[in-house]
Formats: C-alpha cells, sequence, structure tokens
C-alpha cells in the first residue's frame, strides 16, 4: 500500500453519492461539500473523501479505524469530504454489510489537508492510495488540473482539454501516453471553459476522429483545482472509459 504525497474524472459527470456518507461520521464531524470550501482550511482538522474506480469489486463499506466513512460504494462513486481529526489512521475498505476486508492502506492526515482514498483496480489485486489533494488556490487567471488512469481496459491515452472555441486539430494534449496507475500531479492551464477528450495514445485528431472519451463543456474559476480520474465504463460493448470528477479546490468567491 502507498501515500502519494505529490498531489490532490463528460458524456456522463458522476454525481456525489451523498448516501454513501456514514451516518455515523454524519453524527459527529461537520462535512464540507467538495467546491464550498465551508471548512477547507481550517488549521484544526483534515478531510477525507473516497473515490471507488474498481470495476468488479462488491459495494464497498470504508472505515477510518473503527469510524465508519462511507456506506456500499459502487464502480464512479465519490463522497463528499469528510472532516476528520489530523492523524495516522489505517482506511479499511470492507465488502458493503460485512466485516471482510478487502483492502486497506495506512497514512497521516495533516491538519487543514484534503485527502482522496482511491480504491482501484480488479478486486483479485485490489489496491489502496491515499493522494494528498490541492487545497490552496491556483496563481490568478489559472486552474490546476490533475489527472489520474484507473481505466484498465483501454490502454495508453493522451488526454486534451480543449478550450470552449477552439477544436480539437488546434490544440495541443495535456498530457500523453497516460496509462493505468499513473498520477499526472498538478499541471497548471488557464481557467476558462474547457471540454475534456481522451484518444488513443499517438491518434492524429481531424474533424473525422473518432475519441475515447469526449465530456461537456464545464467552465472552470480562476485559481479552482480539479482531480479527473478514468474509470471503467460500468456496461461494456467496446473498452471505453468515464470520468469521476473530484472538485478539489474553488475561490471562495466563486459561486459554490
Amino acid at each position: 500500500m502507498t501515500t502519494d504525497q505529490s498531489g490532490k474524472v463528460s458524456a456522463q459527470k458522476f454525481r456525489v453519492n451523498n448516501r454513501a456518507i456514514g451516518l455515523a461520521a454524519l453524527s459527529t464531524l461537520a462535512l464540507a461539500m467538495p467546491g464550498c470550501q465551508s471548512i477547507t482550511g481550517n488549521p484544526f482538522v483534515a478531510e477525507i473523501r473516497i473515490i471507488d474506480a474498481s470495476p468488479d469489486a462488491p459495494g464497498i463499506d470504508v472505515y477510518q479505524g473503527s469510524n465508519i466513512l462511507a456506506y456500499n460504494l459502487g464502480l464512479g462513486t465519490i463522497t463528499t469530504y469528510v472532516a476528520t481529526s489530523p492523524g495516522t489512521y489505517g482506511i479499511i475498505a470492507d465488502t458493503a454489510g460485512t466485516k471482510q476486508s478487502l483492502v486497506a492502506a495506512s497514512g497521516t492526515l495533516l491538519n487543514a489537508g484534503q485527502y482522496t482514498v482511491l480504491i482501484g483496480n480488479y478486486v483479485n489485486s485490489l489496491q489502496e492510495i491515499i493522494l494528498k489533494d490541492q487545497s490552496t488556490p491556483a496563481p490568478t487567471g489559472q486552474m490546476n488540473v490533475r489527472f489520474i488512469d484507473q481505466a484498465t481496459r483501454t490502454g495508453a491515452l493522451d488526454l486534451y482539454m480543449v478550450p470552449a472555441g477552439a477544436t480539437l486539430a488546434t490544440v495541443k494534449p495535456a498530457i500523453t501516453n497516460i496509462t493505468f496507475n499513473v498520477n499526472s500531479g498538478y499541471l497548471t492551464i488557464p481557467a476558462g471553459s474547457y471540454t475534456l477528450v481522451a484518444l488513443p495514445t499517438g491518434t492524429i485528431p481531424t474533424a473525422s476522429t473518432t475519441t475515447a472519451y469526449t465530456g461537456a463543456s464545464v467552465s472552470y474559476s480562476s485559481g479552482s483545482a480539479r482531480t479527473f480520474v478514468l474509470v471503467d465504463q460500468q456496461i461494456i460493448t467496446t473498452p471505453g472509459i468515464q470520468v469521476v470528477t473530484g472538485d478539489d479546490y474553488d475561490s471562495p468567491s466563486a459561486t459554490s
């Protein structure tokens, strides 16, 4: 098990699954919706969220020690951030409704830190990674983006952030040759409206190019930070991906 301290995925964009947040955690801890920054930066708490990227794992319950964080997660689920006391914890993923452990990892949560617990790969090789998320603004006029590939079936991809008004053929990729388990770390690009597009690595885009993934156009404010996690499609005809988007940071002056 590893802890990644390097930083903090729309034909369809997965929505936050509020039901996945553990009732026990909610009864004692404040909750911050991603992007709204109600407690982000508080020096006396850490925040943690869960993403389930495993294509074949059963429903997953996630515990921080003996405290429940999330119930019955499934592929493509991202929870809201949950506030917790800083410290070193074991984060355990069990088969939902049981105490049958599937995978676990240990990590230190620091004051004012934001973290993502990413559960991925096939169940017979299930892995859990604790990521440090960005909780401070990008430079003025810029945004920070991080790409994490948890898609097991599609092979290497080139990812493009296509600005509004531009075409795929005129844009350079934000990252090339991203493969399973690669974390790009945070990249800086100008704030604005973008469409995320994925192509098989080495594809030269034209007006008729078939993409592996094309998202919706989304506007990102100055100073914001986002994590895009590539995951497998739930229903496979030909191998493809969906994208889970984590709202790591938005300026307090931005609309939540």
